[in-house]
């Protein structure tokens, strides 16, 4: 089915319409799959891109702003496709993960010549609101080389805010922000999502996307892993299977008594250590406690061994 197009400047479609929409899409470099068979729609507001350093986030959020051109499948952002569409880009702004500010401008000409670019009538007003909003002003006249890299984040997001775009595609946009300016920024990214703007960000920090967003989409291996309300999403990562060492006074009794638990999938003693799988994260921590004191089994050490992110995200891949 072809991508609908449309040239008319203005606000982002109805709730009705998607504002992003990807079918089938992938994306090859060479032999190398960056995305893969990847289908999703964004209906507006906050939208979080999860997974793990090189699942495919950036990949994603680059063809979004049509900086590549998918190698299969179609993209449409506001009714449009995004590769090769400068009228769309208007209506764009985008935070790269990379540094991306040059060093020889001050923060304000850095954001006034994003203005330029984007031919606003009063570029400096502009400029100077835009960086009102990231909470830059005391830094605006000094030049970005001095910039720590919470700062040259905010300062990109000022540069990508001033056109005032209906998408906003942010890739790691918390990367070096110390924990007010991040909180700043989520506030920001908030609010500009509830104004009617559509907020596209990505993250690894399962507590930044629960945070902001209102829809997730978990990307591992370039592959949709799983997509959703995050509340749904957060709840098959808690409801997976997780593995606990267990180091006791004795570890055989507490095995015996434990696997008649219903919080227990199994358990193996090996290598002096008492290992338990469960999948009730939640009944088998209050559970513990209770079984080994009524066993008369003193509890040494309980750690979980498997509650990486990677072990999260390939749970969602292969469930």
């Amino acid at each position: 089915m072809p991508v609908p197009e449309s040239t008319l400047p203005g606000p982002a479609p109805p709730a009705a319409t998607p504002v992003v929409e990807l079918r089938g899409v992938s994306v090859n470099y060479g032999r190398q799959s960056a995305l893969r068979d990847v289908s999703a729609v964004f209906p507006g507001g906050a939208v979080g891109l999860l997974g793990p350093n090189g699942a495919g986030k950036s990949t994603l959020l680059h063809m979004l702003a049509g900086f590549l051109k998918p190698s299969a499948g179609e993209v449409a952002v506001l009714g449009q496709t995004a590769w090769r569409n400068p009228d769309l880009y208007r209506r764009l702004g985008l935070v790269p993960e990379r540094e991306a500010v040059y060093g020889s401008l001050t923060g304000y000409e850095f954001v006034l010549l994003n203005a330029r670019l984007q031919g606003l009538p009063d570029a400096a007003e502009a400029a100077r609101r835009a960086i009102r909003e990231v909470d830059l002003e005391e830094a605006a006249q000094r030049s970005t080389e001095g910039y720590s890299k919470g700062m040259k984040q905010r300062i990109k997001v000022a540069a990508a805010l001033v056109h005032d775009p209906a998408v906003l595609l942010l890739d790691e946009p918390f990367n070096g922000a110390d924990p007010r300016q991040r909180l700043h920024l989520m506030g920001l990214f908030r609010r500009l999502a509830e104004e009617g703007r559509t907020i596209v960000f990505s993250s690894h920090i399962l507590e930044e996307v629960e945070r902001l967003a209102e829809r997730v989409l978990v990307i591992v291996g370039g592959r949709l892993a799983a997509s959703g309300d995050f509340r749904e999403i957060r709840r098959l990562m808690t409801d997976r299977p997780h593995t606990f060492t267990l180091r006791t006074t004795d570890d055989r009794r507490l095995a015996a008594a434990l696997v008649a638990h219903e919080s227990v999938l199994g358990v193996e003693l090996s290598d002096g250590r008492l290992t338990v799988r469960t999948s009730q994260l939640g009944a088998f921590a209050r559970a513990v406690p209770v079984v080994a004191r009524s066993c008369g089994v003193s509890l040494r050490e309980l750690r979980p061994t498997d509650e990486s992110l990677e072990d999260v995200f390939s749970y969602l891949v292969t469930r």
